[in-house]
């Protein structure tokens, strides 16, 4: 159990204190105390490591299956003895553009929190720091943790759409550019960045149902004086998701714009192809006329005709050239 708890403290009044290293002597302390509560973080558990936790707590076996096995939609569920939520933080990766999300599963009940966390991303040490250095929040108990978790991982779904948002412009600017460009690479970097945004839409959309119950409704094992702190974290992700859905928009308003420049330049490829075989169809046909082998042909022993053919079919090449240059075809 060492190897996946992360921290482990009792919290009276605020204020971190030590407790004893069994998870069952520790949780009995804070509720005796009355003021107090445990929070317990895990990164990663295995069934087994994490039965012990679900028996000292009485997790439902529910929430602890879906706690297991991760990859769940972000969603809050009521239980009998404990209230669990599930979170799902975003990373932004600057060397390589991408967007990576984990997950972050919480427990709540009357005296205890526990956290268990997949992945990369969730910023829970920091979390534990900012609310350790402010006891006036941390007093509130196991609310005060899930409304700074759920606050920190909002704001940094703003970050992450901000970082979007430079990239999106970059790739535009090169979609719009005189030169295009690399065609293929185009293509490949719009749809590379519509993964990321559908990443990222996974991750911040469905947080929106939650985040309203938390926000009108009385939920248990919330503390009701709370219910303005989340309005103030669901308008920060009511503000994220409309960043995300107009990088989505403006995406798909891209990509159509390369395919209609796609569709020019093949259009001007051809007509370059056409007037160029136009050109060339003038002395193929003037030539092929004169190559054939009959004895009767006008002006066949004619001692001029050679040069005027030459000139002819020259003249009616810079001819064709200089019409389909005036045209734009060229």
């Amino acid at each position: 159990m060492r190897r996946v708890i992360v921290d482990s403290a009792i919290y009276r009044d605020g204020r971190r204190t030590d407790g004893p290293a069994d998870l069952s002597d520790a949780l009995d302390e804070a509720r005796a105390a009355g003021d107090a509560f445990l929070w317990v973080g895990l990164h990663e558990p295995t069934e087994a490591e994490f039965d012990h936790v679900a028996s000292e707590f009485a997790l439902h076996p529910l929430a602890v299956e879906d706690a297991l096995k991760a990859h769940q939609r972000p969603k809050l569920e009521v239980y009998d003895d404990s209230l669990f939520a599930v979170l799902k933080p975003v990373v932004y990766e600057p060397e390589s553009d991408r967007v990576s999300s984990g997950e972050l599963m919480l427990f709540i009940g009357a005296s205890f929190v526990v956290t268990v966390r997949h992945g990369e991303g969730a910023p829970l040490a920091e979390v534990r720091r900012r609310l350790e250095a402010d006891p006036e929040v941390l007093k509130h108990g196991p609310t005060a943790v899930l409304y700074a978790v759920s606050d920190a991982i909002v704001d940094h779904y703003l970050d992450v759409a901000g970082e979007l948002q430079v990239d999106l412009e970059e790739l535009e600017a090169d979609v719009f550019a005189p030169t295009g460009g690399n065609p293929a690479n185009t293509a490949e970097r719009i749809y590379t960045a519509k993964r990321q945004v559908l990443e990222f839409r996974r991750a911040s959309g469905p947080l929106a149902g939650p985040l309203a119950r938390l926000t009108a409704g009385s939920v248990p094992f919330v503390n009701e004086e709370s219910h303005p702190f989340f309005r103030d974290v669901n308008d920060h992700l009511l503000r994220a998701n409309e960043q995300v859905e107009g990088l989505d928009r403006l995406l798909s308003d891209v990509l159509s714009a390369h395919l209609a420049q796609m569709g020019v330049r093949q259009n001007d490829d051809m007509r370059k192809i056409s007037a160029w075989a136009a050109m060339a169809a003038v002395p193929t046909m003037v030539a092929g006329v004169y190559g054939m082998n009959f004895e009767h042909m006008p002006e066949l022993h004619w001692v001029a005709s050679y040069p005027v053919v030459i000139v002819v079919m020259v003249g009616i090449v810079v001819a064709l050239y200089r019409l389909f240059k005036r045209r734009g075809w060229m």
